[in-house]
């Protein structure tokens, strides 16, 4: 069976990915919940599970075979059991699926750092500074073409669920979490992804673990 080792899904944007990814593919598979920077953390990402990753998460294991990254994994289900469950059908519109989704996972480095994610939170609105304004610029660009061009046949960026949408739900609950205002075709999108099952499935199981991260809670 497939196992993925996650971490805290409060916190971590990357295994809510890898999470999201697995979920799409139908497969069974067994979930590790590794808590992030606790007492533990340091010896256990020294160990042969982690230790192809150099300590990361998400890392899967399938058998042998390892993938870790995020962005890999997609790719690594897409070839197991079908790329249309992940990606468009259309070879213009997947082209576009995949540069927004290899776009988020390289880049937005400073919406990142500003607004780290936390499932649990709801901080009022805060300044944000004119880099991660110019972020939030970005995908709203992304977004408004994803929809115009491709986004007929459903609700998500490309129509109906697909990787791209997997890769830019940690962005959505960091837009609730910070209050960050959106235009209403955002809005639109934002209920959407929020109204995922596997997404409200990932939040809600969020809201049951014992560990905190200060930082992250008081990052407002």
């Amino acid at each position: 069976m497939l196992k993925l080792i996650i971490g805290n899904r409060a916190y971590s944007s990357w295994s809510m990915r890898g999470w999201l990814a697995l979920k799409a593919s139908g497969e069974e598979f067994e979930e590790f919940v590794v808590p992030l920077f606790d007492a533990e953390w340091d010896e256990r990402r020294q160990g042969d599970e982690f230790a192809p990753s150099l300590g990361k998460v998400p890392i899967l294991w399938d058998g042998d075979c390892v993938v870790w990254d995020s962005l890999a994994i997609i790719e690594f289900l897409a070839d197991r059991v079908g790329r249309e469950k992940y990606w468009p059908a259309d070879d213009a519109a997947r082209g576009m699926a995949r540069s927004m989704a290899a776009e988020m996972h390289s880049g937005f480095a400073n919406l990142r750092r500003e607004l780290p994610m936390n499932v649990r939170k709801s901080f009022p609105p805060k300044e944000l500074s004119d880099e991660v304004r110019e972020e939030i610029d970005r995908i709203m660009q992304l977004w408004a073409q994803a929809r115009a061009r491709f986004g007929s046949g459903g609700d998500f960026l490309f129509g109906t669920w697909s990787a791209a949408d997997m890769t830019f739900a940690p962005v959505v609950t960091r837009f609730i979490t910070y209050g960050v205002p959106v235009p209403p075709f955002a809005a639109l999108y934002v209920k959407a992804v929020l109204g995922h099952p596997h997404v409200a499935a990932w939040i809600d199981a969020a809201q049951d673990e014992p560990w905190v991260i200060e930082q992250y809670e008081n990052a407002a």
